[in-house]
C-alpha cells in the first residue's frame, strides 16, 4: 500500500507519532487511507450541503474497512463572481485545484480518494487531479438545486439574470424582479439547469468516474445520501482490485463523454474541460472530433436554458444512463470500457430506461438529429470557437450582420442597457481569453440582458472569452486565437459585416485579406490588465481555449 510509507516501519515511527496527534488508533493505521477531498464551504450554495455527504463517505469507507482523512479544495461561485473583477477569478481555480489536491494526496500518501465537488470550476479541477494522481478515485458530488417556482412555473438562475434584462428594457417591474430574487433558486445544490457544474457532473457519469444518479439526484433529497455510503464503500472496492482513474478515463471514455456531452445539450463549457482533463490522462483531445460525433448524436434533451425542464426531471426520467441507453440504440457508445462500479458501461446502463420522453426524447425522436453543441471556424476563428447550438432558436441558426465592437465585457454590457444594440447586429466581446482577461470570464449578463430585452431572436454575441452554461441564443465563445494574442478577433472593426452558420459550422468576417493585413500592421499591442498576483502568473502559462486553457511552463 501508498500508505505503508508514513505507516509502516521503523523508519515512520516519527509519522506515526504524528498520527497519534490525530487520534488515530493502531488499528486504524493498518487499514488503507483514504483521502475525502470536500469542497464544503460557506459561500457557495452548491457546496453549503457538502458537510453531509462528507460525513456519509467516511462512514461508508469505515464500514467497508477503510480508514477516512478528510482535507479541502476550494471553490467559486461563478454566479456570485458574475459581471465584476471576481469572475476572472473562476476558471482560473481548476488548476488551484488540480495542484493542491495533488500536493496533499502525495504529501500524505493515501491510498486512495474520493473526490466531492459540485460546481463550475471544482468538478473538472478535480477530474485533473485524479488522472494526475492516478490512485483508486471515486467522485460523488453534492447534487443540483431543486427549481423555484415564480408564477406557477419552473424557473432558474437563468430566469433571474433575464428578470434584470427585461426590468432595463422596462418589460418587467422591480416588484416581479423581486418575485425572482426570492424564489429562483429555492434550495442548496448546484443551479437547477444544465449548466457547467450540472453538466461537469453528469458527464462524470458518462466517464464512468461517478456513481449512477451522481450528476442528478438532487442535493436535498436522502437518496443523495445513500449514494455518498455507497461510494464510501465502493472506493475500497476500486482499492482491491486497483482500478485506477486512467484505466477508466481512457481515449474511448472521452468519446462516449462527448457523446452524451452533444446528446443531453451540455454547457460549452464542457469544450474547455473535456481537453483538460483528457490532457492529464494523457490524452489528447482534438475538437475537431466533436463536429464528427456531433453529427450522429441526436440532442435528446432540451433542459434550461435550453428549455423548460430541470435536473430534477431529468432525474425522475431515468438520468444520465437512461440516456446513454438511449444512445445506445444507435450504437453510439463504447459499452464495453471499465467504470468505477467495476463493471463496464453496458453493464451498467443495461436496466436504464427512459421513463418520461418528454425529458429524454427517444432516439427515434430527437429535438435534433445532431448533438448540443457545434464548434465553428472560419478566419474569425481559425482554430475554433464554440455555440451551445441547442440552446439557439431556428431564425439565429445562420445570421449575418454589422459588428459592434467593444474591448470589455464591462463597456458591452452598458451598450445593451443604453439601448445601443439593436436587432440584426453581431455584438464582438474581445480581450476577454485567457491571456486577455485574464482568467476568461464567462459573460451571463450581456446574454441575459439580449434574451430579457427581446433581441435574443435577432442579436448574435461572439468573445474570445466564455459564455455561461445559464447563456442561451447565438451566445458563441472560445474564438482561437484570442485577441490578447493577436487573433483575428481583434482586427474587427465596427460595421463589419460577420457570418454565422451554425449547421455549416462556419463563422466569418467578411473582409478582404488585404484589409485585414493591413489592420494587423497597425494592431498596437495592449497592455495587460492585470500585472501583478496570481492572475499575472497564470496570464504567462496559460493557452489558448481551443486546447482547453490547460498551463505549460514552455
Amino acid at each position: 500500500m501508498r500508505s505503508d510509507n508514513v505507516t509502516k516501519g521503523m523508519q515512520q515511527a516519527p509519522h506515526r507519532s504524528l498520527f497519534n496527534a490525530l487520534g488515530l488508533t493502531a488499528e486504524e493505521l493498518n487499514r488503507p487511507l483514504v483521502g475525502i477531498v470536500s469542497s464544503y464551504n460557506e459561500i457557495v450554495p452548491g457546496h453549503i450541503n457538502i458537510d453531509k455527504i462528507v460525513d456519509a463517505v467516511k462512514l461508508g469507507v469505515a464500514m467497508a474497512g477503510g480508514t477516512p482523512r478528510v482535507f479541502p479544495a476550494i471553490a467559486v461561485c461563478d454566479g456570485i463572481a458574475m459581471g465584476h473583477i471576481g469572475m476572472k477569478y473562476s476558471l482560473v481555480t481548476r488548476d488551484l485545484i488540480a495542484d493542491s489536491t495533488e500536493c496533499m494526496a502525495l504529501a500524505h500518501q493515501f491510498d486512495a480518494l474520493v473526490m466531492i465537488p459540485n460546481c463550475d470550476k471544482n468538478v473538472p479541477g478535480l477530474l485533473m487531479a485524479a488522472a494526475r494522481i492516478n490512485v483508486p478515485t471515486i467522485f460523488v458530488s453534492g447534487g443540483p438545486m431543486l427549481a423555484g417556482h415564480v408564477g406557477g412555473k419552473k424557473r432558474s438562475l437563468s430566469s433571474m439574470f433575464e428578470a434584470v434584462g427585461a426590468n432595463a428594457a422596462g418589460l418587467m417591474t422591480e416588484e416581479e424582479v423581486k418575485d425572482y430574487e426570492n424564489n429562483v433558486c429555492p434550495t442548496c445544490g448546484s443551479c437547477s439547469g444544465m449548466y457547467t457544474a450540472n453538466s461537469m457532473n453528469c458527464l462524470t457519469e458518462a466517464l464512468g468516474m461517478g456513481l449512477k444518479g451522481n450528476g442528478t439526484i438532487p442535493a436535498v433529497y436522502s437518496e443523495r445520501i445513500r449514494l455518498a455510503k455507497q461510494a464510501g464503500m465502493q472506493i475500497m472496492e476500486l482499492l482491491k482490485k486497483d482500478i485506477k482513474p486512467r484505466d477508466i478515463m481512457t481515449e474511448k471514455a472521452f468519446m462516449n463523454a462527448l457523446t452524451v456531452d452533444m446528446a443531453l445539450g451540455c454547457s460549452t463549457n464542457s469544450m474547455l474541460h473535456l481537453p483538460a482533463i483528457a490532457h492529464e490522462a494523457g490524452i489528447d483531445l482534438n475538437l475537431d472530433i466533436a463536429n464528427e460525433l456531433s453529427a450522429k448524436t441526436p440532442n435528446l434533451c432540451h433542459l434550461a436554458p435550453a428549455g423548460s425542464t430541470y435536473m430534477e426531471d431529468l432525474n425522475e426520467a431515468g438520468g444520465v444512463y437512461a440516456v446513454m441507453n438511449e444512445l445506445t440504440k444507435k450504437d453510439l457508445l463504447y459499452t464495453d470500457i471499465i467504470t468505477v462500479t467495476g463493471k463496464t458501461v453496458g453493464e451498467n446502463i443495461k436496466n436504464c430506461f427512459n421513463r418520461n420522453p418528454e425529458v429524454i426524447r427517444p432516439v427515434e425522436n430527437p429535438y435534433s438529429e445532431t448533438g448540443g453543441i457545434a464548434v465553428l471556424k472560419g478566419n474569425l476563428a481559425p482554430d475554433s470557437c464554440v455555440v451551445k447550438r441547442s440552446a439557439v432558436v431556428p431564425e439565429m441558426m445562420v445570421h449575418e450582420g454589422p459588428a459592434k465592437v467593444f474591448d470589455c465585457e464591462e463597456d458591452a454590457i452598458a451598450a445593451i442597457k443604453g439601448g445601443k444594440i439593436v436587432e440584426g447586429d453581431v455584438v464582438v466581446i474581445r480581450y476577454e481569453g485567457p491571456k486577455g482577461g485574464p482568467g476568461m470570464r464567462e459573460m451571463l449578463n450581456p446574454t441575459s440582458a439580449i434574451a430579457g430585452m427581446g433581441l435574443g431572436a435577432s442579436v448574435a454575441l461572439i468573445t474570445d472569452g466564455r459564455f455561461s452554461g445559464a447563456s442561451r441564443g447565438a451566445s458563441i465563445g472560445h474564438v482561437s486565437p484570442e485577441a490578447a494574442m493577436g487573433g483575428p478577433i481583434a482586427l474587427v472593426e465596427n460595421g463589419d459585416i460577420i457570418k454565422i452558420n451554425i449547421p455549416e459550422n462556419t463563422i466569418t468576417l467578411d473582409v478582404p485579406d488585404e484589409v485585414l493585413d493591413e489592420r494587423r500592421k497597425n494592431l498596437k499591442p495592449v497592455e495587460p490588465k492585470v500585472t501583478t498576483g496570481y492572475l499575472a502568473r497564470y496570464r504567462k502559462l496559460v493557452t489558448s481555449a481551443n486546447r482547453g486553457a490547460i498551463l505549460e511552463t514552455r
